[in-house]
Order: structure tokens, then C-alpha cells, then sequence
């Protein structure tokens, strides 16, 4: 039919119609011409960790010619580990935005004061990696945390034991700090899911040592891990978030809000006011959803979303901004404060009690690197933005247009809102300070992008600016799908942002 034509070139057409960004840098790929302040990993290195000027060049070079062939002849790996799917930015999408057609600030400068302020929290995200969730504020880590955060310019400044390590949407800050999402049993149809899972050991943080943490930069595949713990647990601490999202399977999968999706429509949570099946409220009354605006629609347009954040994400990543990752600057802070070599990081870092303090990390382990809760620390990727945090974004807004975000998260199950026990091996309950589906649903986005960072391995901006690029990639997705259903009394979803303003797409 001539229909189906007429609307992919109008949606061509309008994406066409939309001006390509001016893509902005921080400028460190220039200022430094050793590139301490972009991402190396994998590449030959010296014995301080720095890449060696030419093989960094070669792979500009072959990321310029933009061919696997380039790739292949000009890259030099030092160790056996790949680069990830440098191509992938590149990729061309017949639905959607495109990735090249959307961007996101600079990275913050190597030498700033922003940059610092993320290492310190980095660095006391890793030193209360095992400190339960439910235990924030009389803990003493914690304590110790916010005490230096909050002093610190925004977004830390005026921190508090409640909003320690959390995201900055409305319902990251209120109730709980791990999502319903990630705690409440389901079904996967005869197979039940109860919410537990096998979890690191606590204590055992990796790259403290400069021989293991110069390995990596080298890309020298690590040795195993310890055993994970025996028992499976509930999520209580940011140890078990970040195990969470390092085998979510094996590389940031949409499962997360897949089994979101599953769990909302399960417990007949309200669906979006746009959706014209919707109950009730003027929707039809002699027919049901299904193969549009029902449960395979929405769950297989969680994938659909997905690919195209990666996409958009490893865009950023490979041709913008190449960002280091944060034990790459971990290992500058070490050298400078061991005299091995004097680097332009802002001096702010080197004297925090994160570093420097009682409980601080050169007490713990006897050096300054970031500790890693990952053996292999991150993937062969540049950091920004995180394509976690994108995916998730990008996955949370799909299910704004599934549900209606207002509606009270207590009243779909059990009326309850839980947390781990402290075992973390049952859940327990806690007062509802009322919770929305909508506000669950940034927090679950925030969790997924907030376990990388407690893993050591993402900056708070990878995770923020990741969310809000997904977010971007799921609503041109909707955009262009709004002529796709004659026949249906449909005039779009009304989906509340990351930031709080509301739009109909």
C-alpha cells in the first residue's frame, strides 16, 4: 500500500528536516598531547600507564577513515582485550533519530574542579560499596561522605544521608533508595522470579595495586574474581548493585525494564492516558490491546529502544568525546601523590579525606588508585556517556508510554513498600512516603546508571547525560511512530521527563 510508503517518507523527510548539532569537545584530546585526558585503554602504554603518542594517533586516524578496515590494520592492542564495537556510532536507523543527530555537553576538563568533585564521590561510592542502603547516615563511612559532599559545589552541595549517591529526579529522592523494580517478585509466565540474586563477596575490590592496575590499562585480561557469595540475596548495598549491573546479562541488556514492564502489566498498573485501549477513561470498549499499544508492543519496544541508545551512545563515545575512565584517572592521582609523575588534575582531589582520610582509600589498600569492584574494571569502551545509563533512559521512557506514571505504586501489589533485611535474604517492609510508578521508574533508570558508578568504573555525568540521551533516542522513537496505527483514535503519549516537565509525543 501506497500508506505505508507515504508515511516512511514523511518520517524520513522530518528527520531530514531536523539540523545536525554542532558536536563540542572538552578540548583535552588537544591540550595534552600525551592524551592523558581521553580513553587509552588497551592500546601500548608505558610503565606509568601513559599511551604511547603514535598507537593513540593510529586509532584517530582509523576511527576518522570510520571502516572496519581501517581498524583492523591501523589499531595496536597491547594486551588481548578488544576494543568494543567502535562502528556502532556509525550505524544508520530507519525509525528514530539517528545517532549522529543528537549530542550532549563536553566532558568535564581533566584539570577542572568538576572532574575532582566526581572523583571524590567516586571514590566514596567505592569505600561504601558494602555499607548497607538502610544504614546511610549514622554509619560512619557515610557520615564521613556527606560531611565532605555536601561542602562541595552542586549537584553535591547540600547532600544529605538520604540523597547520598542518588540521582537528581524527583523520585530518585524520595522513599527507598533501590527501585521496586528490582526487589518485588514476578512471573516469567510458570517461572517465578523472587526478587533475590547471587551477589559479590564484600570487601574484595580490585586495580589497588600499580602492577595490576598498569595490566589493565594494557588491556591484559585479569585473573578470575573471588567466588561470588553462596547465598542469594536481595539488593541492600552498592556492592549488590553493581553485581547487579555487571551480569544484567553480560553488557547492559534492557532486562532490567523488561522485567519492569512484565511486573506493571501483571499487576494491572493504569495504563498511559494516550493509550486509546485504556479502560474506562472514553478508550475503546469492544476491543483489546495486543500487536499495538498492548503487552508485545510495549515489551518489544523496549528493545527496539535499547539498540538505538547503544547506538546513539557509542556514537559519543567513539567519535566526540573518547572520555577516560575513571580508574585511568584514578591512576594519575596515585602518581602525582607518589611523586612518580606530576599530572594537571585539580589539586582538590589530592588532599580529600576519600584519599587521604582515617577511612580513606590509601588506609585500605596502601595506594590512591580507584578501587574497582569489577576484576577486568570497565569495559574497552570510552566512559561518556554511559551506555548503561543511555539504555536505561531510553527503556524507562518506553514504559512512561506503557503506564500512567501518577498513579500510586502501593496500590498495584501488596500495598507495601519494601527494602532488603539487613541479610538481605527477605524483604521488609517500610512506610509508603508515596511513591508513583513514574517516579520508580527514573529511580530504577538512575539504579541501573548509578551501580556502574558504584562499580568504579562511570562519572556521575556518564550517568546523567547518559539517561537524558536515551531519553531523547526513545521519544524521536515515538515520534516517528505516531503515524503508524490508521484506523486507531490515538493522538500520542503524554510522558513526564527526567526533569520533570511533561510531553505528548
Amino acid at each position: 500500500m501506497l500508506d505505508s510508503y507515504q508515511v516512511r517518507v514523511d518520517a524520513a523527510r522530518a528527520e531530514a528536516s531536523i539540523p545536525v548539532p554542532k558536536q563540542m569537545t572538552n578540548g583535552d584530546e588537544q591540550n595534552y598531547r600525551n592524551f592523558i585526558g581521553n580513553f587509552h585503554k588497551g592500546l601500548p602504554h608505558n610503565n606509568l600507564g601513559e599511551v604511547i603518542p603514535n598507537a593513540y594517533r593510529d586509532l584517530l586516524d582509523a576511527l576518522g577513515e570510520g571502516t572496519a578496515a581501517a581498524l583492523e590494520k591501523k589499531v595496536r592492542l597491547d594486551g588481548g582485550t578488544k576494543l568494543v564495537n567502535c562502528l556502532a556510532g556509525l550505524a544508520l536507523d530507519l525509525e528514530g533519530t539517528d545517532s549522529h543527530q543528537l549530542n550532549i555537553p563536553p566532558f568535564p576538563r581533566l584539570a577542572s574542579q568538576d572532574l575532582a568533585d566526581q572523583a571524590v564521590e567516586l571514590y566514596w561510592m567505592a569505600l561504601c560499596r558494602d555499607v548497607k542502603f538502610t544504614e546511610y547516615g549514622p554509619e560512619t563511612l557515610t557520615q564521613a561522605a556527606v560531611a565532605e559532599l555536601t561542602k562541595l559545589p552542586a549537584p553535591f552541595a547540600g547532600v544529605t544521608a538520604q540523597t547520598l549517591f542518588r540521582g537528581s529526579t524527583a523520585g530518585d529522592l524520595i522513599g527507598p533508595y533501590v527501585s521496586q523494580f528490582l526487589l518485588k517478585p514476578f512471573a516469567y509466565g510458570p517461572y517465578a522470579m523472587n526478587g533475590l540474586m547471587s551477589v559479590a563477596e564484600a570487601g574484595t575490590d580490585y586495580l589497588t595495586k600499580q602492577g595490576e592496575w598498569l595490566a589493565n590499562q594494557r588491556g591484559i585480561s585479569p585473573l578470575p574474581g573471588n567466588p561470588p557469595d553462596p547465598t542469594p540475596r536481595a539488593i541492600r548495598n552498592g556492592r549488590d548493585l553493581a553485581t547487579y549491573v555487571h551480569t544484567d546479562p553480560n553488557a547492559g541488556l534492557f532486562m532490567s525494564f523488561y522485567n519492569a514492564g512484565i511486573f506493571l502489566f501483571e499487576n494491572g498498573a493504569p495504563l498511559n492516558p494516550g493509550n486509546p485501549y485504556r479502560a474506562g477513561l472514553g478508550g475503546y470498549t469492544k476491543q483489546s490491546p495486543f500487536g499495538t499499544f498492548g503487552v508485545p508492543f510495549f515489551l518489544g519496544l523496549i528493545g527496539e529502544a535499547a539498540t538505538r541508545a547503544f547506538k546513539a551512545a557509542w556514537y559519543a563515545k567513539w567519535f566526540v568525546h573518547r572520555a577516560l575512565r575513571p580508574d585511568q584517572y584514578g591512576g594519575l592521582v596515585h602518581m602525582t601523590k607518589t611523586n612518580q609523575k606530576t599530572y594537571p588534575i585539580n589539586s582538590y582531589i589530592l588532599g580529600s579525606p576519600a584519599l587521604i582520610g582515617p577511612n580513606g582509600v590509601f588506609a585500605k589498600h596502601g595506594s590512591y588508585f580507584l578501587p574497582q569492584a569489577y576484576p577486568e574494571a570497565g569495559p574497552q569502551h570510552p566512559s561518556y556517556p554511559s551506555g548503561h545509563a543511555t539504555m536505561a533512559g531510553a527503556c524507562a521512557t518506553i514504559l512512561k508510554a506503557a503506564f500512567d506514571g501518577s498513579a500510586p505504586f502501593a496500590k498495584l501489589t501488596d500495598h507495601t513498600i519494601q527494602v532488603s533485611s539487613n541479610g538481605g535474604q527477605s524483604l521488609v517492609s517500610v512506610p509508603d512516603p508515596g511513591i508513583t510508578i513514574g517516579g520508580e521508574l527514573d529511580k530504577l533508570a538512575s539504579n541501573i546508571a548509578f551501580g556502574r558508578n558504584f562499580a568504579g568504573i562511570h562519572w556521575r555525568s556518564d550517568a546523567e547525560w547518559g539517561m537524558l540521551l536515551g531519553e531523547a533516542v526513545a521519544l524521536s522513537i515515538l515520534r516517528d511512530q505516531v503515524n503508524n496505527y490508521p484506523g486507531e483514535d490515538f493522538e500520542g503519549f503524554t510522558i513526564t521527563k527526567f526533569d520533570g516537565t511533561t510531553v505528548t509525543v
